[in-house]
């Protein structure tokens, strides 16, 4: 949404600088995107007068004019014009403009033989009307005297661009705007009297809205105005649009555009003589066809809320007209239309359609209801007193009425949501120039939403409304309080992260992988244990929850060795199943350790590697922890997917009753079954469930685990059925 301040100020009596108004809009909520300087380029656009033409003498089409631009020597303009005439007053550019339109920068230059000193423009060029057949022609008795000055009014007003969030359709207009900048104490709302039509002409043309399903209108109102004459828009509002970057086009038309930007009331004006017998709303036919005011043919589809006569589809209701209708500067009679379509029917049919224009994008996100008479009566009363014409009285048709939301709304929910108190005084005085209706009841305010905004329907929503206006600056922001001797991870925790950094110091690369496997290596690893199917697998083959940390550790293994890498140490710490019940599985962190020692080292004699190196990482992970290596029991019992004769059970009492970690050669059968080709394969599981918390864990354990993968274990030593 593109404003200034100047045209805010039709609706807002302030005394604070354009400044704080850009500081103030981002406060409430509407985000300034950028602020631009309006005269900016075109002070340089003068108003000229063409002194005498003569033919280009190497092309035809072609125009040398003298060009008197209020300075004491003419300039020769080249010109493609064919009204470029002598006596003509128009508009010229010199060297160093930028053209509006195309961002070209003029220079002199030479067009075929013949230097130019700038151009002459049109009003296309000059983004001011569609017309580019030939220059602009300005009137002599009005422009005569101006020769040599700025065609442009020298402004200092800037023009702000605001980021309007989808919720708020009621700032896609200076009222809207106006209205929350009042709220928030940066002025007063001017009161506008609504001025009505009082006309005792019945309107002559017909309207029906069809009772169908989907029915994107609601209601429809319009005014007939006859004996019109269209006309060029007068300066004001010529410089209305053109402040905000939209194009005069003539004044019916662009009396239409004024009233949706001003109160966010779109409207469109038929050309009454073209329609048939009357209007009719209704929904379109699928294979209907129109064209469009954007000169393009659309094909429709059923459903979409058209406006239609007799004959056919006149435009799509608040979307686009269509050129069968359309206003000219002969139209003598016009039909002016003000209603309410659905959000939901219009932004239906500009997706299908791909169609975007500014009322599309104001119905889409929802227009006031209650403002088809005030957009009426000041659009009907301006095109009179602009171009004539009587003015029938207003037809109002309607499926249905609209009403009010109504919300109890308790003022300390407030307080319980921002944090911060404000008086009720207060309160009342931010919802009241909102517009909400308020009434008092006991313990809580009876509040009714005003029409034009759709987005608030909870207490939630009127706590956003009072925080925002009153301002967020109010919010009292606290830190976390910090308890410097409390922890932030308990004792499991700790130990479940130092087991896993001290078995990674040891060389071993994490591998984290799914809790889900593939049932044909689980089966290998399951032994007695319940198979616990996926109900809706990612895929057949991770279909089960994993009875084993090696599951999937030996499946990637296998992936790493088929790709050549020989010599791997992987790990992973996660869950084990043992049913589907909520506790039936435990933690555990296991590793697998393939193909020699060090495969390229002449130390270790390029040997395998074999039990003794992952009963070391086992012990020397327990030991790291801060269990005592005196109370480190093995026996030689393990399950059947480890060598029995070479592999080992660990517990850390005497009594046996809960098994520690099992360590050992897999299988020869299991590797035989994958078909895995290495020189050894060997691994090792801890039980972190079973392992009670050490009363004392080992001081500066980062200095043993940094440490360990630097020093030499020799000792080796098994048990053996």
């Amino acid at each position: 949404m593109k404003i200034t301040f100047d045209w805010l100020k039709d609706h807002l009596k302030t005394n604070l600088k354009e400044k704080n108004l850009l500081e103030q809009l981002t406060n409430i909520g509407l985000e300034v995107e950028s602020v631009e300087n309006l005269s900016g380029d075109k002070e340089l656009f003068k108003i000229a007068k063409i002194i005498k033409t003569e033919k280009h003498p190497n092309a035809d089409r072609l125009k040398i004019c003298d060009v008197n631009v209020g300075e004491k020597e003419l300039k020769k303009v080249v010109c493609g014009a064919l009204n470029a005439k002598e006596g003509l007053i128009t508009i010229y550019a010199p060297p160093g403009a930028i053209i509006p339109k195309t961002k070209t920068k003029l220079v002199v230059a030479k067009i075929r033989g013949v230097t130019s000193y700038g151009m002459l423009c049109s009003g296309s060029e000059l983004n001011l009307t569609d017309e580019s057949a030939g220059i602009i022609e300005l009137s002599n008795s009005k422009y005569e005297k101006n020769i040599g000055k700025n065609y442009f009014t020298k402004s200092k007003t800037k023009l702000i661009d605001l980021s309007i969030t989808p919720n708020r359709p009621d700032c896609l207009g200076f009222r809207g705007i106006a209205r929350d900048l009042a709220a928030s104490g940066f002025g007063k709302l001017k009161d506008i009297k609504e001025k009505k039509i009082k006309s005792k002409i019945k309107q002559s043309l017909k309207v029906k809205i069809t009772k169908e399903k989907n029915q994107g209108c609601s209601a429809f109102g319009s005014c007939l105005i006859t004996n019109v004459k269209n006309t060029e828009s007068p300066k004001w509002l010529k410089d209305k649009l053109i402040s905000i970057g939209q194009k005069p086009i003539s004044a019916i038309v662009d009396i239409t555009n004024y009233i949706m930007l001003d109160i966010n009331r779109p409207l469109h004006a038929y050309d009454a003589d073209k329609i048939e017998k009357g209007i009719i709303v209704r929904n379109s036919k699928h294979g209907e066809v129109f064209t469009a005011l954007d000169n393009k043919t659309y094909k429709l589809e059923n459903g979409m809320c058209v406006i239609s006569d007799n004959k056919g589809v006149l435009g799509l209701g608040g979307i686009i007209g269509g050129t069968r209708s359309g206003t000219e500067f002969d139209t003598k009679n016009i039909l002016l239309e003000s209603a309410y379509f659905e959000p939901s029917s219009i932004r239906k049919t500009a997706k299908k359609l791909n169609l975007d224009t500014d009322a599309k994008f104001r119905f889409e996100r929802g227009i006031d209801p209650l403002s088809i008479e005030n957009g009426l009566c000041k659009a009907a009363l301006l095109i009179k007193e602009i171009c004539g014409g009587e003015i029938s009285k207003i037809d109002l048709q309607k499926n249905e009425n609209f009403k009010n939301k109504t919300i109890k709304f308790d003022p300390k929910l407030f307080e319980k949501i921002t944090g911060f108190k404000i008086s009720k005084k207060d309160i009342l005085k931010i919802l009241d120039n909102l517009g909400f209706r308020l009434k008092k009841e006991k313990n809580y305010f009876k509040l009714i939403v005003p029409s034009w905004r759709p987005d608030i329907s909870k207490p939630i929503d009127v706590v956003e409304e009072l925080v925002r206006i009153y301002g967020y600056n109010h919010i009292i922001i606290n830190e976390p309080i910090k308890e410097r001797h409390k922890p932030t991870l308990n004792k499991s925790q700790k130990l479940f992260h130092f087991l896993q950094r001290s078995v990674a110091t040891k060389g071993y690369l994490e591998a984290i992988t799914w809790s889900f496997t593939d049932p044909k290596y689980n089966d290998l690893f399951r032994e007695k244990k319940k198979e616990i199917k996926i109900v809706n697998p990612l895929s057949s083959e991770i279909g089960v929850l994993r009875n084993s940390i090696f599951s999937n550790l030996i499946f990637y293994t296998h992936k790493n060795l088929n790709r050549d890498i020989k010599d791997l140490s992987l790990f992973e710490i996660g869950p084990i199943f043992s049913g589907s019940a909520p506790g039936e599985q435990e933690t555990v962190i296991g590793g697998l350790r393939s193909g020699k020692i060090s495969r390229l080292s002449w130390i270790e004699n390029d040997r395998n590697v074999d039990i003794f190196d992952v009963k070391k990482d086992v012990i020397q992970t327990l030991i790291e922890a801060g269990y005592d290596r005196s109370k480190i029991q093995i026996d030689d019992i393990t399950p059947n997917y480890y060598h029995p004769g070479k592999s080992g059970r660990i517990f850390l009492n005497k009594d046996k009753d809960k098994i520690v970690g099992y360590f050992g050669e897999i299988h020869p059968n299991i590797i035989k079954k994958i078909d895995i080709k290495t020189e050894a394969l060997v691994g090792f599981e801890i039980f972190v469930d079973n392992l009670k918390k050490p009363q004392k864990l080992l001081k500066d354990q980062k200095k043993i685990v940094s440490s360990f993968r630097f020093s030499k274990v020799r000792k080796r030593f098994c048990f053996y059925n």
